[in-house]
């Protein structure tokens, strides 16, 4: 485990193959990761992925999104890149989550802004690129704590991403009109 990092228990919304292969990376990397999917059959496809490796964390699975981030630090879902989608999902997150849980949430097109002013949490809301393999790009906003980019960046660099934080650009652009 990261001592330097101060997530410890993460909860991946969506098993499909961004999902699971970034659980398999916290796994690997030590930490406590709880998987969870709507469909049974991808879950289950990717416990036997990611259990059949040799890990330093653990691994549990979840059959609700509820179960899933009852105890998490970090909440990153893996759900369609949809405006529609992602609102549903944060405001789910923000209502079953612990009130210290950051959200996290990968997206190409959608503002962070955006997303993070529908919860009561926007001060823990960021963005996820991955422009190339082993770099992600992490997307913040003006209300986005210190201390919250602090976790997440350590988090990513402890699971083997090189991290460049960028302010969300549709953010930016509309406060400077």
């Amino acid at each position: 485990m990261h001592t330097s990092c101060p997530l410890r228990r993460l909860a991946v919304i969506g098993a499909g193959a961004a999902g699971r292969d970034l659980a398999l990376r916290c796994v690997r990397a030590g930490f406590s990761v709880v998987l969870e999917d709507v469909m049974p059959s991808r879950l289950r496809s990717a416990h036997h992925a990611i259990a059949s490796e040799a890990s330093a964390g653990d691994l549990h699975l979840a059959s609700t999104v509820e179960e899933a981030v009852r105890d998490a630090d970090l909440a990153i879902d893996f759900v369609p890149d949809e405006l529609e989608s992602k609102l549903e999902i944060f405001s789910m997150l923000d209502r079953m989550a612990p009130p210290r849980t950051i959200l996290c949430t990968p997206t190409s097109a959608l503002s962070i802004a955006d997303l993070a002013s529908c919860t009561y949490r926007p001060h823990l809301c960021l963005g996820l690129r991955f422009p190339a393999p082993g770099s992600a790009e992490l997307i913040h906003t003006s209300r986005t704590s210190p201390d919250t980019l602090s976790a997440v960046t350590s988090w990513l660099a402890a699971i083997g991403f090189a991290v460049t934080p960028l302010r969300d650009t549709a953010e930016a652009s509309l406060s400077s009109n």
